[in-house]
């Protein structure tokens, strides 16, 4: 195993498409790299997409027919429009190439033979909401108590089982991983995964999963059919390569087994995905899968100024397991990145909204610049301080704060303790719970409405008998938590009443119902926090008010807009790129994650750091507020460690007037 570079041939190849002149020579010698296993480790901004671009093209006028090359993307978008430019580039029709994801491959080949692992050729394909639904099904089928105690709902139940498939560990060891506050449910949640699958068979249905399951089976069970694919796929380039999971690796590895001419193409660097199941091992392992690996490396970046990747380099610098590789800048010298140390969030907010303002005068559009943060709820403050300052955002990473359901879950029993008689917020409140739905809803509101005490209606014992006995369970526990709201020392306090909801009942309903459980929760608690700003909480409802009432009414224009400012998490802000960054909560204990404590887990916290600095193209600046807010403590906090690492001479300090 080497690395490789390649120069001109003295006797070039008579090609339509003049290779050498059109590429680097990183992108030259990878393209132009013959047959044999092949590793590119492609750097931020480094024309990966043209390389294997190119590389297609360079297979086709080498000989290679359409038919005999599969390239395989992690977006079917991604791989029509490499096609496309390839058809451009060489002018022949390739419609018989074999592109697209992962499981548009695996669908295509079992269309062809279902039937030989029992399937018919007509089978369906569920799509996230089926899977789910179907789930959910399996679960009253089984007669489970979900009344007992709470039970997972289909979509925690759907990522469990989609985790485990894709990865291949154990049903136990994905509920540790993806909810272990149901390790105890472990028995109940194997008979339902068991009672799915057998359902999926007798529908003759699959899910996104199976499709690749069902592949692998195939391949497994039928060598003929191995056979068969492994021969004609003479040619294999892999898109994205950091991020496949474990099966998606051994799929690629069988296709692979009989010509070996696999060109994979990724950045461990920017291997930022495990939570989803992406295995860091394929990329890095790969040398060692296939021996006569060759190596290239493109270093050459087209993106950023020097000061930006001299800032990234000196960063990634500090991972241990990685193809070392340095970024080489093609633009001119520009402005040295800025760290920017703040009092607190909400000064962050105001120095970035106004910084903003600042650049957009000096006549950058605001789509030319990005707000990227580790987590969601880091985005709160900034999008109030946004919205109170009307400079038009997109939220890239979700919607916007007040537009989430538990967001809105919660200010609804906020608002029935000031307000008993708000038909929307009682609604929405009480049908949270089990037992109770719009008939029940509907036959409390003609309740409250008729009685000269709504609040005593809601308190009241006796309104239990009004209610169904499947009902009056849940009933109760509504009844208890908007009593807890009325108690002596956090009666009119929003922030106590957030958190005294949480704990009183609405903590335990996120993490059966959602997958991302905890990243709302996190929500919450800010919620909470930024409500200890308010001495009352009709004051802090009646700003609440406003405040969504202005969102969303710029939400819906959002993308009409000429200009509009991107907020985005730093996962979902991969792939793309913008004049102006920033990065926003660089301190410890947001940045990296205070969930990742090993060594593997702070260096992938230090890949998604170099993946949000190697977004900005002229300017970044990396912010980080010098106290927390949390549990209602202010805390003091030090800037991240991935801020403390970097080369002294690669960033300026930015001072708050």
């Amino acid at each position: 195993m080497k690395n490789y570079t390649l120069k001109k041939p003295e006797t070039p190849l008579s090609l339509s498409v003049d290779y050498y002149k059109e590429l680097n020579a990183e992108q030259y010698a990878t393209v132009t790299s013959g047959n044999g296993p092949v590793l590119v480790i492609a750097g931020a901004g480094s024309g990966k997409t043209r390389t294997i671009t190119y590389r297609v093209a360079w297979l086709l006028e080498s000989g290679v027919r359409p038919e005999e090359i599969l390239l395989v993307t992690f977006t079917n978008k991604a791989a029509k429009e490499m096609l496309h430019r390839v058809e451009r580039l060489v002018g022949i029709n390739i419609s018989a190439l074999w592109g697209g994801t992962y499981h548009h491959i695996g669908n295509v080949i079992l269309r062809r033979h279902a039937k030989l692992i029992d399937y018919s050729e007509g089978y369906t394909i569920l799509d996230a909401t089926d899977s789910k639904d179907l789930i959910e099904m399996c679960v009253d089928e089984l007669r489970i108590d979900t009344k007992k105690k709470r039970f997972p709902k289909g979509p925690i139940l759907r990522e469990i089982f989609s985790f485990s498939a894709n990865t291949e560990h154990s049903l136990e060891t994905s509920v540790v991983r993806k909810a272990p506050h149901f390790v105890d449910l472990i028995d109940e949640i194997k008979l339902v995964q068991e009672f799915y699958n057998d359902k999926k068979k007798q529908m003759y249905s699959m899910d996104f999963d199976d499709l690749l399951l069902n592949l692998r089976r195939l391949l497994m069970e039928h060598r003929d059919i191995l056979d068969y694919y492994a021969g004609i796929f003479k040619h294999i380039l892999v898109d994205e390569y950091q991020d496949t999971n474990k099966l998606q690796a051994e799929l690629l590895d069988m296709f692979a087994s009989k010509h070996r001419n696999i060109l994979v193409v990724g950045d461990d660097s920017q291997s930022i995905y495990s939570f989803r199941g992406a295995n860091f091992a394929n990329i890095m392992g790969f040398p060692e899968r296939y021996k006569d690996t060759k190596i290239f490396k493109l270093e050459t970046n087209y993106r950023s100024v020097p000061q930006v990747l001299a800032l990234a380099n000196s960063s990634i610098k500090w991972n241990s397991n990685q193809f070392h590789k340095t970024l080489h800048p093609v633009r001119e010298r520009g402005d040295k990145p800025g760290i920017v140390p703040v009092r607190d969030v909400f000064e962050q907010s105001e120095f970035l909204a106004q910084r903003v303002l600042e650049l957009r005068n000096e006549g950058c559009s605001l789509n030319d610049i990005a707000v990227l943060y580790r987590a969601h709820f880091h985005s709160m403050e900034l999008q109030l301080e946004l919205t109170r300052r009307d400079i038009p955002f997109y939220v890239r990473s979700g919607l916007r704060f007040f537009e989430q359901a538990h967001v809105k879950d919660v200010l609804s029993f906020l608002r029935l303790s000031i307000n008993p008689r708000d038909e929307l917020s009682l609604k929405r409140g009480v049908r949270l719970f089990r037992g109770i739905g719009k008939a029940m809803a509907d036959k409390l509101w003609m309740m409250i409405t008729s009685s000269d005490n709504p609040a005593g209606v809601l308190l009241s014992k006796d309104t239990a008998g009004e209610f169904s006995l499947n009902a009056r369970e849940g009933w109760g526990k509504f009844s208890e938590v908007c009593a807890a709201l009325e108690k002596g020392g956090i009666k009119g306090l929003p922030s106590e009443q957030i958190a005294e909801a949480m704990n009183q009942f609405y903590g335990e309903y996120l993490s059966s119902v959602y997958p991302d459980y905890y990243e709302r929760q996190q929500d919450i608690e800010q919620l909470s926090e930024y409500a200890k700003r308010f001495k009352s909480t009709d004051e802090f409802l009646s700003q609440m008010a406003l405040l969504s009432e202005i969102s969303g009414e710029d939400a819906g224009d959002a993308e009409k807009e000429d200009e509009v400012l991107t907020l985005s998490t730093i996962h979902q802000a991969k792939g793309l790129e913008w004049r102006y960054v920033f990065i926003i909560w660089l301190s410890e204990g947001r940045m990296p994650s205070p969930l990742s404590q090993s060594t593997d887990e702070i260096e992938e916290e230090r890949r998604l750091f170099y993946v949000g600095v190697t977004r900005a193209k002229e300017g970044l600046y990396m912010i980080y507020p010098q106290t927390i807010d949390h549990a209602h403590k202010t805390s003091i906090a030090k800037p991240s460690r991935f801020l403390k690492e970097l080369d002294a001479n690669t960033y300026e300090i930015w001072r708050v007037r």
